[in-house]
Formats: structure tokens, sequence, C-alpha cells
């Protein structure tokens, strides 16, 4: 999954540069085609896959601001506090 997450950006990548390439050329249709094809992909089809990848075998309520979270924060802050 990783792999394909970098073959991804390379090319997402090199497409926005070409497109740039070309619209400093002079053929400014070409090129703004080419950044927003890069732009919709990267935001449609590469964000998507990366947030899944980074996110699969993950707990969501370890992120979250529950009771049981604050009083673990809050006791954390009591320790640290008493080490220093």
């Amino acid at each position: 999954m990783k792999y394909i997450i970098k073959i991804l950006f390379i090319s997402i990548v090199i497409l926005i540069c070409i497109g740039y390439y070309f619209k400093n050329s002079g053929d400014h249709s070409t090129g703004d085609k080419l950044v927003g094809i890069g732009i919709l992909v990267a935001s449609f089809i590469l964000m998507p896959i990366f947030i899944y990848h980074r996110w699969k075998n993950k707990n969501v309520k370890d992120y979250m601001l529950t009771e049981e979270n604050l009083r673990k924060m809050k006791d954390y802050e009591k320790e640290k506090g008493n080490k220093n």
C-alpha cells in the first residue's frame, strides 16, 4: 500500500510540474488542465488512500476527548509535576 501511495504522489508532483512547464512555455490551457487533473487526483484519490492507510487498525476512541482520556491526561500531568 505504501508503495502505491509513493508512486501516486511522485506521479502527481511530476504531472503538476509538467503543467507549470506548459503554462510557462505559453500553452496556458494545457498547463491549466494538467495542474487541475493533478490537484483533483491528489485530493480525491491520493488523500483517501493515505487516510485509510494511516487509520486502519486504529481505535478512534483513543483519540477522542472522553472522560476517561481527560482523567488520564490530568493524572499524567500530576505525575509529571511531581517528578520535577
